[in-house]
């Protein structure tokens, strides 16, 4: 829907698909991640996350990571660089066919082919 824009862009981030529970030492989950609740994530466990959707932003489409290893490790934060400083889309990875122009795209069904099925269609429910 919105492949064709250059001001706007929708992407999945795929960054908690194949996400595992994170562990502490004696390979049991680690609870510093979540909530009291267990279900929500703690500080840490949000930190994690923005960590993963902020890199999944800057990765282009294709080669997204899919997982997230809960390293709690400011590290592996990437950073724009001067080749790519600006986040992925399907258009400025590769994917999009940025010489496309809609307005100059011919229609796929003739003009005349709309005419004669609303005619066709008023003849047939007025019968």
């Amino acid at each position: 829907r919105y492949e064709q824009r250059e001001d706007f862009a929708v992407v999945i981030q795929p960054f908690f698909r194949n996400a595992l529970l994170p562990l502490d030492s004696t390979s049991q989950p680690d609870m510093s991640f979540f909530a009291a609740d267990c279900f929500h994530f703690s500080v840490r466990g949000y930190a994690e996350m923005a960590m993963a959707l902020w890199n999944n932003m800057l990765e282009p489409v294709g080669e997204k990571q899919t997982y997230n290893n809960f390293t709690h490790n400011r590290s592996k934060l990437k950073c724009p660089n001067p080749e790519k400083p600006f986040l992925s889309t399907r258009r400025n990875s590769g994917f999009g066919n940025s010489d496309l122009n809609l307005e100059k795209t011919e229609s796929s069904v003739p003009y005349w082919a709309v005419i004669v099925t609303a005619v066709a269609g008023i003849l047939v429910g007025s019968l």
